[in-house]
């Protein structure tokens, strides 16, 4: 594995340029055949897996196999498509191209960097990684600092079952990201955090190095009055509280119709006492805040409101349970700050298009949540508002669908990924065109004379 001591970035990126011009990584036996490996250093080491997520966030098992360990699934989707996404694909042309045939084909990039985020500290970066291997990539891991029981198995697994000369993981802290991205990269893909993506892509514009970002946002979540409610408070508080709120596509407020609020908030309730009993803390079934840092931040947005579920906070542990927060001004930090922990502020509106209006003022989200079964519902909230994705009726879910891309818009991120979406991220897709020496039209030769009436009939 690199350490910090033992790094330097320069070397790294230059027998990686070596491996690559090999052109080993352009080979789809080879392509398949790492994707398998990666799949089996997975299976490998399960147990590991668990306990690292478990030493960093306190996840329980059962959603790290659900969130973490899943992954494996995108590692199978592109096994399986992998040798379709790779062929040239036809081109139409018109008839004024009669004699030429077209053909897309996508390449591989060169050399990528990854940095992953902590709240899913081994699926951040399995997950683009994927995508980087089906492409036919080298890659630089960069796992977060602050999750570092998972960074340091991670580089213990990329070390056994890889040659860093084809893939190389990092580990570091602030510092580390800096010399990386003083570097040059054929492509950079961050998750994290806005402010930080800004640095990122600040960086990359020194080499104008293609970036994907995948941010996050204040998602909102509509509840209508045309749902099945017990289905409903289920796939929220899920949503919400899964990893102890730590994800950035959990549902990050909610705007629920007045009209059903009061059933809304018991039905909250209700389900989170199902969920992780009278006491969470005590719960096998539920996360911790990843630092201490963040445990602050947090329990100062507690005082944002009227908190009427939960609020109980323990430091020593990083515990804050699952709460819901009434009588928000929306002016406060609860309400400017994507929240990214276990606290639920609840607004209720009159008529939806107050819901529509306040999304459409605050900068563009990851994911938006609409609960309703009213068809025109559905179409006037897709039409009227701005979102990376959109999931009806359910939260999260969204991201385990290898077919739809994952990624924001505006502040949200840049790009996407997941199935062929990661294919693209990391491929270019190179233009051909062949003409034939069965005809040569003289039209567009010089002297011009005489051929622009003929040019002109072309353009119709």
């Amino acid at each position: 594995m690199i350490t910090e001591l033992s790094f330097s970035p320069a070397d790294i990126i230059r027998k990686q340029r070596e491996f690559f011009q090999t052109c080993k990584t352009k080979d789809i036996a080879f392509r398949i055949a790492q994707l398998k490996i990666l799949k089996q250093a997975i299976l490998e080491n399960e147990q590991a897996i668990v306990q690292a997520l478990r030493a960093d966030l306190h996840k329980p098992e059962f959603e790290t196999y659900a969130t973490e360990i899943f992954v494996i699934k995108e590692i199978d989707y592109a096994i399986k498509n992998i040798k379709n996404w790779t062929k040239p694909k036809k081109a139409p042309v018109t008839i004024d191209f009669f004699q030429y045939s077209a053909r897309i084909y996508p390449e591989p990039l060169g050399v990528a960097l990854i940095i992953g985020a902590w709240n899913y500290p081994f699926n951040l970066i399995i997950s683009p990684l994927i995508g980087a291997i089906a492409a036919g990539n080298c890659t630089i891991l960069k796992p977060s600092e602050l999750a570092p029981h998972t960074s340091s198995l991670l580089a213990e697994m990329i070390a056994k079952y890889f040659d860093p000369a084809y893939i190389a993981l990092v580990e570091g802290g602030v510092e580390t990201s800096q010399k990386l991205l003083a570097e040059k990269f054929d492509y950079i893909f961050f998750t994290g955090g806005t402010n930080v993506g800004k640095i990122v892509m600040e960086a990359a514009a020194k080499y104008l190095t293609p970036v994907t970002l995948e941010l996050g946002g204040k998602s909102p979540c509509i509840v209508d009055t045309e749902i099945n409610l017990e289905h409903a408070v289920k796939r929220i508080t899920w949503g919400k509280f899964l990893n102890a709120g730590q994800t950035c596509i959990a549902p990050d407020y909610i705007l629920v119709d007045k009209k059903i609020k009061t059933n809304l908030v018991d039905g909250l309730r209700k389900c989170i006492k199902e969920f992780y009993g009278d006491s969470p803390a005590s719960s096998p079934d539920y996360a911790r805040i990843i630092s201490q840092k963040h445990f602050d931040r947090l329990a100062n947005l507690l005082n944002n409101g009227e908190v009427i579920i939960g609020g109980e906070t323990n430091p020593e542990q990083r515990y804050i349970s699952p709460t819901v927060i009434d009588n928000i001004s929306l002016d406060t930090a609860i309400m400017q700050e994507e929240i990214f922990g276990p606290i639920l502020p609840i607004i209720e509106y009159t008529d939806i298009t107050e819901a529509i209006a306040l999304i459409n003022s605050r900068p563009k989200p990851l994911a938006l949540y609409l609960f309703t079964q009213n068809k025109n519902l559905q179409k006037l909230v897709l039409q009227e508002t701005s979102s990376g994705g959109v999931c009806i009726n359910d939260t999260v879910m969204q991201c385990g669908v290898s077919s739809l891309p994952f990624g924001g818009v505006g502040d949200s991120g840049i790009g996407s990924y997941h199935g062929k979406a990661s294919f693209d991220t990391f491929s270019h897709s190179k233009s051909v065109l062949q003409n034939s020496f069965l005809l040569d039209l003289k039209w567009r030769y010089a002297p011009y004379q005489g051929k622009l009436a003929f040019l002109k009939r072309l353009l119709g």
